[in-house]
């Protein structure tokens, strides 16, 4: 179940929460958080997180690359947000965009011949930049293709 917490609901709840931090996964009344560790698990359970061991490890290291990235993104606003954003994609997308186009190559999905939650945890991120920065991944056309093909998926397009 899907439950949304309201930002007035947010200091009452914050103090039951591990670590006071969102989003929390709940299983048989025990709470768990950190989303790359509520996704990996939910990725398991899904059959998303690589089909051997090394799959695994791969889709593990592309993820933390990409969570890697987007931590150090300025997303906060402030006077010079638009500069400190601009200079951090300058200086730091290139070689992240670069190595993802490289690992995928000419293959469909960035880790074995199906679908990884890898590919759509690059979809998401990559369209959470695309606001701040829109065009910034115009010079990479594989990961294009790549965002295109995730969202063409039915479950996902629907």
């Amino acid at each position: 179940e899907d439950h949304r917490i309201e930002f007035s609901e947010w200091p009452t709840i914050k103090p039951c929460i591990p670590y006071g931090q969102l989003p929390v996964l709940e299983i048989d009344g025990v709470i768990f958080n950190q989303s790359l560790a509520i996704g990996r698990y939910l990725a398991r359970k899904a059959g998303l997180a690589g089909k051997s061991d090394l799959d695994e490890l791969r889709v593990d290291a592309i993820l933390d690359s990409i969570d890697d990235f987007v931590s150090q993104f300025p997303w906060r606003e402030a006077d010079d947000a638009e500069t400190k954003r601009k200079e951090y994609m300058a200086n730091s997308a290139p070689q992240l965009l670069s190595n993802l186009e490289k690992t995928l190559g000419d293959k469909s999905w960035l880790v074995g011949d199906s679908v990884t939650w890898a590919d759509f945890y690059w979809d998401t991120c990559s369209d959470g930049l695309e606001n701040y920065v829109p065009g910034f991944a115009k010079e990479y056309p594989k990961l294009l293709a790549l965002k295109g093909r995730v969202k063409s998926i039915p479950a996902i397009a629907a």
